[in-house]
Order: structure tokens, then sequence, then C-alpha cells
């Protein structure tokens, strides 16, 4: 199994929540939340209003979302749904727990106890330079104050 953190449509309660509970996909068990160790600009972009983590490390806020426990059939298709590598890379990236239900090895259980777990992570290195302008969020709500709601790719044009 591999942990996976996701800050964006794929949380509780967000457009994508029905892909991690769909279990033709794989399996994707929640563990906690938790928030990034550095900083990064979360920016909301393009037509659709998608949210992109910028893989500028030292730059915008700690991002908030869930750690998930995933086998490699979800991962498989996650890399899929995240257009990995092309519109998202997956990487490993420290992030801090605040809250933790997982149960796991001796090893999970003391990582979460020390607080910090390594999580893949889908961010961009790959986006235009204007993005780097937009307002940057810590927590990302597809119903939130800043109006842009996501476009469900069964919506789009």
């Amino acid at each position: 199994m591999a942990r996976v953190f996701v800050y964006g449509t794929l949380k509780k309660g967000q457009p994508n929540y029905k892909h991690m509970i769909n279990t033709a996909k794989g399996l994707a068990k929640f563990q906690g939340r938790g928030h990034t160790v550095e900083k990064y600009p979360l920016v909301i972009a393009g037509k659709y209003n998608i949210p992109y983590m910028l893989n500028i490390p030292g730059t915008g806020h700690h991002i908030a979302g869930e750690i998930y426990s995933v086998d490699e059939q979800m991962l498989q298709f996650l890399d899929e749904f995240e257009g990995c590598p092309d519109m998202y890379q997956r990487t490993l990236m420290r992030i801090q727990v605040v809250e933790w239900e997982g149960k796991g090895g001796a090893g999970e259980a003391r990582a979460a106890a020390d607080g910090v777990l390594e999580c893949f992570v889908y961010s961009t290195a790959t986006f235009p330079p204007e993005w780097v302008g937009l307002p940057y969020y810590d927590s990302y709500d597809s119903s939130g104050q800043h109006g842009l709601a996501y476009v469900l790719r069964e919506s789009r044009e």
C-alpha cells in the first residue's frame, strides 16, 4: 500500500471524492488529515477551475488535505485521473499529520506519532507562468468563497 495526500477535488465532500470510494478503481482507505511541511502555492486555474499545487517549495501556504492508504490499482487509476506525468507529477512530500485515524504497522504508527509522513502528492511543475500571480489558498473547497466552482469532466465541452 502507498500513502497519498489529496488536497483538491478528491477530498471528502468534493466533486471527485466518488472515485476514492469506488472499489472498482482500487482501494483507498482514509488515514487522517494533514498539511504540507513546506509551503506551496495552491491555485485554482483554467476554464474548469481546477486546483493545482504548484511545485514551488517555500512559496505560498502549508496546504491542507487528506491522507489515504491506496493499493496499486488505485495508484494507477489516480495517475491516469491526474494526467500523470503531463498535467501533474506524482512526487513524495513530507506531510505534517494533524489528525490520525489510520491503523497500520508499528512503523506507520511511529511515523504518525512523530507527526510527519512521506506521502505521494500530485503537484505540477509544468504550468503557465501567469499562474504564479493567481491567489494562493491553504485549503481547497469547490464551493468556497472564491466563487470558482470546479467543472466536472462530464460537464465540460
